[in-house]
């Protein structure tokens, strides 16, 4: 058990202690799968689960329990099951179908470490395995099987064809072509807003949300879900793959829509601050603790990997 500080947490710091809380979770899930899947698929699903990350959807989760009140450390198994849907992502994500990158997170993407099919098939087999996490989660919190059902739809909801996978495709079908603000936006809020803000939203149910508070986090989640595809798309431009532990300039190799091919890079920046603004206005708004979540905010449209 553990409670928030009284001092403003820096960034660094909130990032930090996701990592701890969190990796241990997946490292003990990484274990477990090599030991239960057998071969190439468990070895796929291990070396998937340890890759390195700043844990950015953990501490927006964290930072969203802590914000309504929760102050227990059980929270970690609930962030662990989002960044195991984070991860299948981005081993698809990787795949020669999509973006074909060789290496993510500083090391071998996951289909370059294996092979193609293990890739793929370790993506998919990642989804039961959050839903597993999720279980685990929800349970040491003592939550009842009421909040484990709102809680699963909307993680797997994020994740599938209304967030993440609905993104993905729209994202996918928007290369080599020119698209305006608007559908740019709604492509981005599905492929990297939607998992952002459900964790927002699963924070905030886990520590028992009045329902304005829950619509403030959602709201907050929303904003700097887009806030940090925008920052993304920034950093391809003007970071090197080292800083990035991925390929750089990938979204213009692939004539990608993003926001720096449509407003350029000073203007992509400053639409990013302002929706950070944005973001944190919904909690100042519903009287909520702005500290924790505007340090991520701030993090998430100014960092340089």
């Amino acid at each position: 058990m553990s409670s928030s500080s009284t001092s403003s947490p820096t960034a660094s710091a909130l990032l930090g202690e996701a990592r701890r809380l969190t990796d241990a979770i997946l490292n003990e899930w990484a274990d477990r799968l090599e030991r239960e899947v057998p071969g190439r698929n468990g070895a796929a699903l291990g070396y998937a689960l340890r890759g390195p990350g700043k844990r950015v959807r953990p501490a927006l989760l964290i930072s969203a329990y802590r914000a309504v009140g929760g102050h227990d450390d059980a929270i970690a198994g609930v962030a662990a099951a989002v960044e195991a849907v984070h991860t299948y992502s981005l081993v698809h994500d990787d795949l020669p179908c999509m973006d074909n990158d060789d290496f993510r997170r500083g090391r071998p993407t996951t289909h370059r470490q294996f092979d193609v099919a293990t890739a793929t098939r370790a993506g998919f087999l990642l989804v039961p395995v959050a839903a597993r996490m999720l279980v685990g989660g929800v349970s040491a919190l003592g939550l009842d099987e009421a909040t484990l059902g709102q809680m699963a739809r909307i993680l797997f909801q994020a994740g599938g064809a209304e967030g993440m996978v609905g993104g993905q495709w729209l994202d996918l079908a928007a290369e080599q072509r020119a698209v305006e603000l608007p559908e740019l936006t709604a492509i981005h809020r599905g492929k990297t807003g939607a998992l952002i803000r459900a964790a927002c939203e699963l924070g905030a149910i886990a520590g028992r949300a009045r329902p304005e508070a829950l619509t403030a986090l959602a709201a907050y989640g929303d904003d700097i879900g887009v806030a940090f595809q925008i920052a993304d798309d920034v950093l391809d431009c003007t970071g090197t793959s080292a800083q990035l532990g991925k390929t750089a300039g990938r979204d213009e190799a692939l004539a990608k829509s993003t926001y720096v091919r449509l407003l350029g890079i000073d203007r992509a920046r400053e639409e990013a601050l302002v929706l950070a603004r944005r973001a944190v206005a919904h909690l100042e708004a519903t009287g909520l603790p702005p500290s924790a979540l505007g340090e991520l905010a701030d993090y998430i449209v100014t960092r340089n990997s």
